[in-house]
């Protein structure tokens, strides 16, 4: 059979445009000597979430089908003249069906081949770039996830803590803790995952937190211990971009202490210890005023 030239574009998910981690959620294929565009998205987004847990799958699935819908809008004007196949590659007939924007769905550099059976090779590449890597997707763990050890710890061991959210606003910032609580001064204490699929992610999340305590530590007025439990990476191969973020993170403003997995466990006898000790503080205290 003849073969003939073909160009390929990935559609790309971007969960967070600043962290850089995307996943391929279809591909769009034009065959020019056959006018012919078609189109291939994802039809189910559960792997996507498990990758992204926040993400909005009802959002997420109307996005792709809209994409879908302005492909196949493209194809058959081309079918029927309304445009030159030869006017532009698939990259270019797809952002006619979805134009580029700072959305999350972004449209990848062309790719070209030959083919004599374009839904043949639509299904090949979907395969490739697509299927195949959502096979491989790994669930992240989120900020809950890291701190959820250090809850379930406490309640374990029968400890109370009176936690509370706590906010610290600066001139032109502020950062609400979730888990604060004070005994002379505060504690305050948060889950960092840098559980990310890469080194420009994990970075980047360091330097977030670190401008964020950069542009409030002067509106912390009163003593504050912070405490950030970082999560590591599945990934080996981010071993070394993980422990530059934490290095970042150490050297940050408010001089927050880094505690890494391994540590919780002396974290919450700390925790535990601090608690035991102001509970005695006020019993005592309790006492004197009776006598």
């Amino acid at each position: 059979m003849t073969q003939r030239p073909y160009t390929y574009t990935i559609l790309r998910y971007v969960h967070d445009p600043r962290a850089g981690e995307a996943l391929n959620v279809g591909v769009v294929l034009h065959v020019a000597a056959e006018q012919k565009l078609l189109v291939r998205v994802r039809s189910t987004f559960g792997r996507v979430k498990r990758a992204f847990p926040d993400l909005d799958g009802e959002a997420f699935n109307q996005a792709l089908r809209d994409v879908e819908r302005g492909i196949e809008r493209v194809a058959r004007e081309m079918q029927k003249g309304g445009l030159l196949a030869a006017a532009g590659d698939a990259a270019a007939f797809a952002r006619r069906g979805m134009p580029e924007d700072d959305s999350a769905l972004q449209w990848s550099p062309v790719g070209s081949g030959l083919t004599d059976d374009g839904a043949a090779t639509l299904d090949r590449l979907y395969d490739r770039f697509v299927r195949r890597h959502d096979e491989r997707v790994t669930r992240r763990r989120d900020d809950e996830e890291v701190w959820r050890p250090v809850r379930e710890k406490l309640v374990a061991r029968g400890v109370s803590v009176p936690f509370e959210e706590k906010t610290f606003a600066g001139e032109v910032d502020a950062i609400t803790f979730q888990h604060a609580w004070k005994n002379g001064h505060w504690h305050a204490y948060e889950g960092v995952s840098l559980d990310l699929a890469s080194q420009d992610g994990i970075i980047e999340k360091a330097r977030r937190w670190v401008g964020h305590l950069t542009t409030v530590k002067d509106g912390v007025t009163e003593e504050l211990k912070l405490h950030l439990i970082v999560g590591a990476p599945q990934d080996p191969t981010l071993a070394s971009a993980y422990d530059k973020a934490v290095a970042m993170i150490r050297k940050a403003p408010l001089a927050p202490e880094v505690v890494e997995e391994a540590e919780i466990d002396d974290l919450v006898s700390r925790i535990e210890d601090d608690v035991r000790a102001h509970a005695d503080q006020g019993e005592h205290t309790r006492v004197h005023l009776r006598h």
